[in-house]
């Protein structure tokens, strides 16, 4: 357990905290889970960048970030479809992507080997977490501008989750694939 590690966790919790005031229908609330949702994506960005330069990577850290990750903008869609903001088939691609690359991860594991993560995941996550700004921004604002802007983000970060979710694969089973020697 170490410092990266333990930011992550905490941005676990903040993914709960978050879903909870985005639940409350009151403005206040709203402004309080969007504080919550942006330290947490930036928590993202900082755990990795640290653990990386002071060589703190442990097998701990690296199970954990990709599903605080997944908690964080997860529970976000969950909330949003719940809300009618996202269209309920929008939130089950995502899901039906982050099971399949999970359990291509799993299969990889039992033979002792990792499918790393790759540039267009992490830029899948990142632009995830700024459409999920600008569309909770917006739920404040009602700016029509704005919403444009979420939605033509969010549709970007759709086609790369797509896309990502089948380079993964494709790496994976090539690992799974591979005669044992």
């Amino acid at each position: 357990m170490n410092g990266p590690t333990v930011l992550t966790i905490i941005r676990m919790i903040f993914s709960v905290l978050f879903m909870i005031f985005a639940l409350i229908p009151d403005v206040w609330s709203k402004i309080v889970a969007l504080i919550i949702f942006v330290v947490a994506s930036i928590t993202d960005k900082i755990d990795g960048a640290w653990a990386r330069k002071k060589k703190l990577v442990t097998d701990l850290g690296a199970f954990l970030d990709p599903l605080a990750d997944k908690m964080l903008t997860g529970l976000a869609f969950l909330v949003l479809t719940y809300q009618n903001v996202i269209p309920i088939w929008f939130f089950a691609i995502i899901l039906v992507r982050d099971f399949a690359v999970d359990g291509m991860r799993m299969m990889v594991a039992r033979t002792g080997k990792t499918v790393p993560a790759s540039f267009y995941g992490k830029l899948k996550t990142t632009l995830q977490m700024i459409a999920l700004i600008i569309i909770l921004l917006n739920q404040i604002l009602n700016f029509e501008p704005l919403n444009i802007v979420g939605n033509i983000v969010l549709y970007a970060s759709l086609v790369l989750c797509i896309a990502s979710g089948f380079d993964y694969l494709t790496k994976g089973w090539k690992q799974v694939a591979k005669p044992k020697r």
